[in-house]
C-alpha cells in the first residue's frame, strides 16, 4: 500500500499535522492508499510556493509554455496504462470508462497548449488627438482548482491546462475520494518540466482547507465541479471575497425523443447517455422524454437494452458497463428514489436494487412530474422514461426542472430540432446524439442550478485573464486647465 503526501514545489512535502487517512477503492471497499489532508494550518505554505512561482511563470512565452504543455500530452500517453490502473483502483472506472478517458485527456492537453498564443487583446479608434488605444491581457494569478471524483483526470487536466496557457499558477484540490489521481497531475507536471509552484496538489477532506484558500486575497479565481449544494457555497464564498468564479454542477438532463426518430437508436442513445460511468456524470440523461406515439415501443426496447448491460463489482471485467459507486452510501438513496416512483405510479421496466455499491442498471416508465425521480439528481444508474403528447409538451416537460446542463433532442425532423434546440433551457443541445459530449474548444458548463460561468477554449482564455485597457498619448495632450 502507497502513502501520499502533499505535492508542493514539485515535491511531497508533510502536511501540518502529518496525519494520513485512507483512501479507498470502491471495488473492494479495501484501503488502497493512504494519503495525507492539507489543513488550515498549511495554507500559508501553499499560497507562498504558488505566489512565488507565478512570478516568474507569469512572463513565461507562449512558446515555452506550449511546449511544456505538449511534454505533459506526450507523457500522459506514457503513462496511460498507469493512470488507467488508479482510475480502476481508485475511482471503480471499467475497463471502458478509463480507456476512454486516458484515451482523450492528452488530446485535451494538446488543445491548451494552442490557447497559450490566443491571448488576444484589441485595438480602438480614439476621439482624442493623438492617442493609441488598445486592451490586453493579463494572468490574474492563483487559480484553485477544485476537481470531481468522476472523471478526475480528464476534468483535472480541464481545470489546470487552461488556468496555465492563460499564465496562471494552480492549486489543485482533488477530490477526498480520488486524491491519488490528482497527485499524479502533480507528477505529470513536474515530469514534463514545469518549475516547482506552478501546480501544487494538495488533497483536502471537507470545506477546511477550501475555506482559507478561497479567502485569501492571493487566490484570485475560483472554479468548482461537483454538486449544486456544495458549489453554490463555494461561489458565493468567492463572490463574498471579490474573486472571480466559475461552477459546473448538477443536472436532470432529458434527452427528447420524437415520434420520428429511429427507435433502435435512440434507444442506444439513451443507454450510453444513462450508463457510462454508472450514471456518475453531471450530463447523464436521466430524463428519456418520449413521444406518446412511439412511447410504448420505446420503453420495451430500451427495458431490454438495459436489462442485457453487464453489471458488477469488478470493474477489470471485459465487457462490464455498470460497476461499483464510488462509496456504498449512495446506492440506499438511489433505490429511495426508484421505490418512491414505483409506489407512486411508475412503472419498474428493470433493475431496481443493488448489492454492497453496485447498483443494477434500472429503468423506470410512467414518471411523471410529481414524483421525486423526476427532479433529483440520483447519480447513479438509473434511468426515468416519460410520455409526452407532443413536441411542445416534451419541451415543457424538460424545461420543468432547476437544473440546465445539458440536454439530446433525437429526430429527423430538422423544424422541431431547431425549434427545441433554441427552446431548451439548457447549456448544451445535442441533436441526435447523446447528452454526454465533451470537447476542450466548446464553452461548457450549465445554466440554473447547474452551474456559473463557461469553461472550454477561449472561453477559459478569457475568464482566467485580467483585461486591462491602456491608452499612448502620442505629442502633447492639450488640458483645459
Amino acid at each position: 500500500m502507497q502513502e501520499y503526501q502533499l505535492f508542493i514545489d514539485n515535491e511531497y512535502t508533510s502536511s501540518a499535522t502529518g496525519e494520513y487517512s485512507n483512501d479507498m477503492n470502491p471495488a473492494t471497499n479495501e484501503v488502497y492508499a493512504k494519503v495525507q489532508n492539507a489543513g488550515q494550518a498549511d495554507v500559508e505554505k501553499i499560497l507562498a510556493s504558488s505566489s512565488k512561482a507565478f512570478e516568474t511563470w507569469k512572463d513565461v512565452g507562449p512558446s515555452a509554455r506550449e511546449k511544456l504543455m505538449l511534454n505533459a500530452a506526450d507523457l500522459m500517453e506514457q503513462r496511460g496504462k498507469e493512470l488507467a490502473e488508479v482510475l480502476i483502483e481508485e475511482a471503480g472506472s471499467t475497463l471502458l470508462k478509463a480507456g476512454y478517458e486516458t484515451h482523450h485527456t492528452p488530446n485535451y492537453l494538446r488543445s491548451m497548449a494552442g490557447e497559450c498564443r490566443r491571448v488576444k487583446g484589441e485595438t480602438y479608434l480614439s476621439d482624442y488627438p493623438g492617442v493609441k488605444s488598445y486592451c490586453i491581457r493579463r494572468p490574474l494569478g492563483i487559480v484553485l482548482a477544485i476537481a470531481p471524483f468522476n472523471f478526475p483526470l480528464l476534468l483535472g487536466i480541464r481545470k489546470i491546462g487552461f488556468a496555465l496557457a492563460a499564465g496562471n499558477t494552480v492549486i489543485l484540490k482533488p477530490s477526498e475520494m480520488t486524491p491519488v489521481i490528482g497527485l499524479k497531475l502533480g507528477e505529470l507536471f513536474r515530469d514534463a518540466g514545469f518549475p516547482p509552484g506552478v501546480v501544487n496538489v494538495v488533497p483536502a477532506v471537507g470545506a477546511e482547507l477550501g475555506d482559507g484558500l478561497i479567502t485569501d486575497k492571493r487566490v484570485r479565481f475560483v472554479t468548482f465541479t461537483g454538486s449544486s449544494k456544495v458549489g453554490w457555497q463555494v461561489g458565493a464564498k468567492a463572490a463574498a471575497a471579490g474573486k472571480r468564479f466559475a461552477l459546473e454542477l448538477g443536472g436532470k438532463n432529458p434527452i427528447i425523443v420524437l415520434n420520428d426518430a429511429d427507435i433502435d437508436y435512440a434507444v442506444n442513445s439513451a443507454t450510453f447517455s444513462n450508463f457510462m460511468h454508472q450514471g456518475q456524470i453531471c450530463m447523464t440523461g436521466s430524463r428519456v422524454i418520449v413521444e406518446a406515439g412511439i412511447y410504448d415501443e420505446f420503453c420495451e426496447k430500451f427495458s431490454a437494452k438495459v436489462a442485457g448491460l453487464k453489471y458488477g463489482a469488478n470493474p477489470r471485467e471485459p465487457g462490464l458497463v455498470v460497476g461499483p459507486l464510488i462509496r456504498p452510501t449512495q446506492a440506499p438513496f438511489i433505490k429511495d428514489q426508484v421505490d418512491k416512483a414505483v409506489a407512486q405510479g411508475a412503472r419498474l421496466l428493470t433493475g431496481g436494487n443493488y448489492t454492497d455499491n453496485v447498483f443494477q442498471p434500472t429503468a423506470v416508465a410512467d414518471v411523471t412530474r410529481e414524483m421525486s425521480i423526476f427532479r433529483t439528481e440520483c447519480f447513479g444508474p438509473v434511468a426515468s422514461v416519460i410520455k409526452a403528447d407532443d413536441h411542445l409538451h416534451a419541451l415543457s416537460l424538460a424545461n420543468d426542472s432547476d437544473y440546465g446542463l445539458s440536454s439530446a433532442v433525437i429526430t429527423n425532423d430538422l423544424q422541431k430540432a431547431i425549434a427545441l434546440s433554441e427552446g431548451l433551457e439548457s447549456g448544451a443541445v445535442h441533436i441526435n446524439g447523446p447528452s454526454v459530449r465533451d470537447e476542450p474548444v466548446i464553452p461548457f458548463g450549465g445554466v440554473k442550478q447547474s452551474g456559473f460561468g463557461r469553461e472550454g477554449g477561449h472561453f477559459s482564455m478569457d475568464e482566467l485573464t485580467e483585461l486591462k485597457w491602456v491608452t499612448i498619448q502620442t505629442g502633447q495632450n492639450k488640458y483645459p486647465f
